[in-house]
């Protein structure tokens, strides 16, 4: 029963809505990078929900760095609105569970949202080149979420 209850939410539409884009961080540290040297890129998620409100929240840190000093920060949350009906479906065993693809889905808005705050953060600067790549969420989001 508890298999059955699982695959119908893989393959459910769950309806949202982006309510909210939070810019939580943003630094260049200029005299932390260096020319010619190799740059490293370091990803983090943070999810969170509000069951009164019925929001999910995801956030994205995102750091440029070389010999681990971070000379770009960026880290931004994007707050959904889930569908009320579709977030009785979330609640287990008093918690939310929240489908891998479902979450794999927000936390790709999300990246693609930080991915415009890099660069409308950095346009005009030497650093408007570096920009976030193109990045496989399912090697990021494993497996299903619990909050």
């Amino acid at each position: 029963m508890r298999k059955l209850l699982l695959r119908e939410m893989e393959n459910k539409n769950f309806r949202f809505a982006l309510g909210q884009i939070k810019t939580d961080q943003f630094a260049i540290i200029e005299n932390a990078y260096k020319a010619n040297e190799d740059v490293n890129l370091k990803i983090g998620l943070q999810f969170g929900s509000n069951k009164d409100d019925k929001l999910l929240s995801v956030k994205v840190s995102v750091q440029f760095e070389q010999n681990t000093v971070p000379f770009i920060i960026v880290e931004a949350t994007c707050i959904f609105h889930i569908e009320p009906s579709d977030w009785e479906m979330l609640i287990i065993e008093k918690g939310l569970l929240i489908p891998k693809v479902f979450i794999t889905h927000l936390t790709l808005l999300t990246i693609g949202t930080v991915r415009g705050i890099l660069h409308a953060k950095t346009e005009g600067t030497n650093f408007n080149g570096f920009l976030l790549p193109t990045v496989n969420v399912t090697e990021l989001v494993t497996a299903d979420i619990r909050l």
